[in-house]
């Protein structure tokens, strides 16, 4: 406070103004005797204004990009393609892999049907879940993918045959296929349906990798299929489902692809 005598002298002009302000600074320091020099002089540093010694962290990064139409719709094209291709590879040599897809291929061997069909079956109770959790446009682009797919895979085979193909070679081309598909329908916000969607969901609320889920269902699905098929088949299609995994765990990151 600046005592009475000080106000005065300060009224008469015996005291200009500048140093009555900094003689009442001066008093304020000595009243804050438990208070350390590095917090006075914090306390008495003027208040640097808005815009001036702000950090690059301060500042709000961009929100992320929006795709356009007509890049959704190559990208779910590109990437309903390209997974449709891992299955021709896959059915060529007798193989499977994880996943809704991979338990679909199990029971068309099985049963003689349509992998297309029961691929579109199979997904039907998952886009109730989708639509809840993951909203409606990602729903809609869901379902477009899994029909393009359920439709490619009943075409490429009329178009498309081997006369040899190793199972080997079958597995890598499937699961690096597969992966790039899988990783252009992700970015576009849209999956192939089945574990994709609780993957996607897991990944995005809890930060558990989309990969990781896929891998503990492709484990179940594999322990099935030593009861039904071939063992050399079985370890074939695993080798499949292993590159398809480890791609989309190293380059699934949302923090390295922010576009929606």
């Amino acid at each position: 406070m600046i005592y009475p005598p000080l106000i005065g002298a300060f009224r008469n002009g015996a005291i200009p103004p500048d140093a009555a302000i900094l003689r009442n600074s001066r008093e304020r320091v000595h009243e804050m005797p438990s208070q350390s020099v590095a917090q006075r002089h914090h306390r008495l540093r003027p208040r640097v204004p808005s815009g001036k010694g702000t950090r690059m962290s301060d500042i709000p990064a961009p929100g992320p990009a929006r795709h356009t139409l007509l890049e959704d719709t190559q990208g779910l094209l590109s990437g309903t393609v390209l997974v449709s291709l891992s299955v021709v590879f896959l059915h060529g040599a007798g193989l499977f892999t994880g996943q809704i897809a991979g338990l679909s291929l199990v029971i068309s061997y099985l049963s003689g049907w349509s992998f297309g069909a029961v691929f579109f079956l199979l997904n039907l109770p998952f886009y109730w879940l989708a639509f809840r959790r993951m909203g409606l446009r990602f729903t809609l682009k869901t379902m477009i993918s899994v029909a393009l797919l359920s439709a490619m895979t009943e075409v490429w085979p009329h178009l498309i045959s081997f006369a040899t193909l190793h199972p080997g070679a079958a597995a890598v081309l499937a699961g690096a296929t597969a992966g790039a598909g899988l990783l252009a329908l992700f970015r576009h916000g849209a999956s192939l349906g089945g574990v994709g969607i609780v993957a996607l969901y897991l990944q995005d609320k809890t930060g558990f990798k989309a990969g990781k889920t896929q891998i503990l269902f492709d484990c179940c699905v594999f322990l099935f299929a030593v009861f039904v098929l071939p063992l050399d088949k079985v370890l074939w299609s695993l080798l499949g489902a292993m590159v398809l995994n480890v791609i989309i765990m190293i380059n699934h990151r949302r923090d390295r692809y922010i576009a929606i």
